[in-house]
């Protein structure tokens, strides 16, 4: 979350080096949690670049299979450690792979934006698309 200086009462939002910084040791940990985990990344204004003041962490994790529906799978998540406000969408493999097929506004952007900051060892049952690596 923000911190405040000591000199004064400005807020400091944390900028792209330390959001990349803290959710890739977030991920070393969260992975324990979900052995299924194929690829993790983070999308939007910290990937852009145009992040600011406010500003929260856009995630996007593909796991092998998932029980839970689409709309409940983010409340396995410990988003608690991160520096800001973050929000994960959690697709399945066979999910991705059709949204990273489409040609619609979100899969193109998803295509062009995501930053991908994990793997797993069996990436290659993990296929996915997309993104930068």
């Amino acid at each position: 979350m923000p911190v405040r200086s000591l000199s004064s009462s400005v807020f400091r939002w944390p900028d792209r080096k330390q959001v990349d910084r803290a959710v890739r040791v977030w991920v070393a940990e969260e992975v324990q949690e979900h052995p299924q985990l194929c690829r993790l990344g983070y999308f939007g204004s910290y990937a852009r670049g145009d992040w600011g003041v406010g500003s929260d962490l856009d995630i996007i994790a593909i796991v092998q299979e998932a029980s839970e529906p689409f709309e409940r799978r983010s409340r396995a998540w410990d988003l608690g450690s991160l520096p800001v406000p973050a929000e994960i969408l959690v697709y399945t493999k066979k999910e991705w792979e059709r949204l990273a097929a489409g040609d619609g506004l979100f899969s193109r952007r998803m295509r062009r934006e995501v930053i991908w900051i994990y793997s797993s060892d069996f990436e290659t049952q993990c296929e996915t698309h997309g993104g930068k690596s």
